[in-house]
């Protein structure tokens, strides 16, 4: 969680977070928003962060970089701290 408590790369425009509200399969990505959407708008205020949640979505985190580059990570049926390490991997900061 130490990863996500600094300012990100401002080539950084944008990042969505899409899960179920209530399914098994996005609980991770659910804790994942709960203890560290707050740290990452804290230390990102400007920062777009999208939490998308859909009944039946999987649960996936997208970000968008500079020129309109999108990147993406499958994050369904992981616990909180690889939905945390595969989030990080995405964003560059590990």
């Amino acid at each position: 969680m130490a990863s996500f408590s600094k300012a990100l790369s401002p080539a950084i425009r944008e990042i969505r977070i899409l899960c179920c509200q209530t399914g098994a399969a996005s609980a991770g990505t659910r804790q994942f928003i709960s203890s560290t959407y707050p740290v990452l708008k804290q230390n990102n205020p400007d920062l777009p962060i999208l939490i998308r949640e859909a009944k039946g979505t999987p649960a996936r985190v997208f970000a968008r970089f500079e020129r309109g580059v999108e990147k993406h990570v499958d994050v369904e049926n992981l616990p909180q701290t690889e939905v945390s390490s595969k989030v990080s991997q995405l964003l560059g900061l590990s």
